[in-house]
């Protein structure tokens, strides 16, 4: 499931080809790939996906917000994988997630990323609106299976199940991301197995 690219929403003039920005966002992760983000430059990514520069220009103000979009994009690929129990379907979710981040375009975007935004507060919001929020819909997903296989029991109210599920994504994500991205330590069998099984056993003592 892809959502639509954020960038330039609402501008006036001629409709945007879709065709366009799927052709920069490639571009935009082979460059990763290729030459890495210090590298990187509007004009290549431009000269890579056969667009011209004021095309490119019109839609990104600047290579933070582009390398936002390029990534988000495969984040969007993420999916909960269904295997009828709260903890295989956790294993699956971790696996799937870390090989994402192991991706090198993945790996560089974000880890520039991070560090670009510790000062610039609109690309940190781009990031929570374009990652974040978008991925979000996979723990309220999951929440709701196990709540009716009845694994979990129903919420008391919304505003728990904002902030169980807020809490839940950020144990997940940032776990796995430091793993992967920070420890450098594989995200092997052992390892999703006594994750899944530790975050099981916490949501268990969570609703107790």
């Amino acid at each position: 499931m892809q959502s639509p690219t954020p960038a330039a929403a609402g501008r006036p003039g001629r409709p945007r080809s879709t065709a366009a920005d799927a052709a920069i966002l490639e571009a935009t992760r082979a460059a990763l790939v290729e030459i890495g983000w210090s590298k990187l430059t509007l004009g290549d990514v431009a000269t890579r996906a056969g667009v011209a520069k004021t095309t490119l220009y019109r839609r990104w103000s600047g290579k933070s917000e582009l390398v936002v979009d390029a990534v988000a994009v495969l984040f969007d690929e993420l999916e909960l994988p269904d295997c009828g129990d709260l903890l295989a379907d956790l294993e699956g979710v971790v696996v799937e997630f870390a090989a994402l981040l192991d991706r090198p375009e993945t790996k560089t975007a974000l880890m520039a990323l991070v560090a670009e935004s510790t000062r610039d507060e609109p690309l940190r919001e781009r990031i929570r609106a374009s990652i974040v929020a978008r991925q979000r819909h996979l723990v309220i997903q999951g929440r709701a299976r196990a709540q009716a296989r009845g694994e979990l029991p129903p919420d008391p109210d919304p505003e728990t199940a904002d902030r169980t599920a807020d809490l839940i994504f950020d144990v997940v994500a940032g776990s796995v991301m430091h793993r992967t991205l920070v420890s450098a330590e594989p995200v092997d069998a052992a390892w999703v197995s006594a994750f899944a099984r530790l975050l099981v056993n916490g949501l268990a003592a969570l609703n107790s």
